[in-house]
């Protein structure tokens, strides 16, 4: 199995990984920026400042950063170096929205809470959202959801795939043309307490999950089977990512610090990193 390392250490909380344009692009949730990891030379640069708290990232199709803001409840664009609105999406929740995922044809489909996690509210479900980036609009894509977290997209763009948190599964559905979802179905069942928070793809149609609970990062094929894994020891598993020219290097976020003040002040989180054989695929 792979065996991982450690890149960067001190992160309050990071989330969102996406290998973008040379670098690793990933949110530090609780410390309210956005930063980006060169591997060439091992700089994490602060790309923008979120007071928000930013979650889920992808590029529009011209090419500029989005941001979810998760405590607003709103899809953020940096262009000329300040963010503007895409869209103001807090008449749907009144908790935080989440992890996103942007298709080539440039809908977002962003995640929410759906109850108060962290004040120890009772579960709800809770809805998948899409975003026109183009034009701003947006309307509940999916619905009954239990904590929609990570997704991708297939490499053709036919498929999104959701780790629902509490559900215990990943989730597919068929992308329409114009954005919508149908034909909901289970792609995997999760077994011995594994639970999703961020999710990447492989191209061999495999999804790498990060389980938080049991603290480590697995690789699951469609139907449920755990083919790898890789233990995060004694810290919680949060996000991953399948990076590098060739793809093939799995960079991993992980935090003790669940709590979002705790965080900012122990900066328990960390970058790590390891070798895998089979290269990322589709979206992000």
């Amino acid at each position: 199995m792979p065996v991982s390392e450690v890149v960067k250490e001190g992160l309050a909380f990071g989330e969102g990984p996406r290998w973008h344009d040379g670098r690793l692009w990933f949110s530090d949730m609780h410390a309210h920026e956005v930063v980006a990891f060169r591997p060439s030379d091992a700089t994490l640069d602060t790309v923008v400042e979120v007071p928000g708290a930013p979650s889920g990232l992808g590029w529009d199709t011209a090419g500029r950063l989005l941001v979810v803001s998760m405590d607003d409840r709103r899809l953020l664009r940096l262009d000329g170096g300040a963010l503007s609105e895409v869209a103001d999406l807090s008449g749907y929740t009144p908790h935080p929205i989440n992890d996103m995922v942007v298709s080539a044809s440039g809908t977002a489909y962003i995640g929410s809470f759906g109850f108060d996690l962290h004040g120890g509210g009772e579960l709800t479900t809770a809805v998948v959202l899409a975003v026109d980036t183009t034009t701003g609009e947006h309307r509940i894509a999916a619905d009954e959801m239990r904590f929609p977290n990570g997704m991708v997209i297939t490499p053709d763009g036919s498929t999104l795939i959701v780790g629902e948190s509490f559900g215990m599964c990943l989730t597919a559905f068929t992308i329409g043309a114009d954005g919508s979802l149908s034909d909901r179905r289970e792609f995997a069942a999760l077994t011995g307490g594994v639970g999703p928070d961020g999710i990447c793809l492989d191209a061999e149609g495999c999804v790498w999950v990060a389980s938080p609970g049991t603290h480590e990062f697995v690789r699951v094929r469609e139907g449920g089977e755990i083919v790898e894994r890789i233990s995060s020891d004694d810290r919680p598993a949060i996000a991953c990512m399948l990076g590098d020219d060739d793809r093939c290097t799995l960079y991993m976020l992980t935090s003790k610090g669940l709590d979002p003040e705790k965080a900012k002040t122990l900066r328990t989180g960390r970058l790590e990193k390891a070798r895998v054989e089979v290269p990322g695929a589709g979206r992000p």
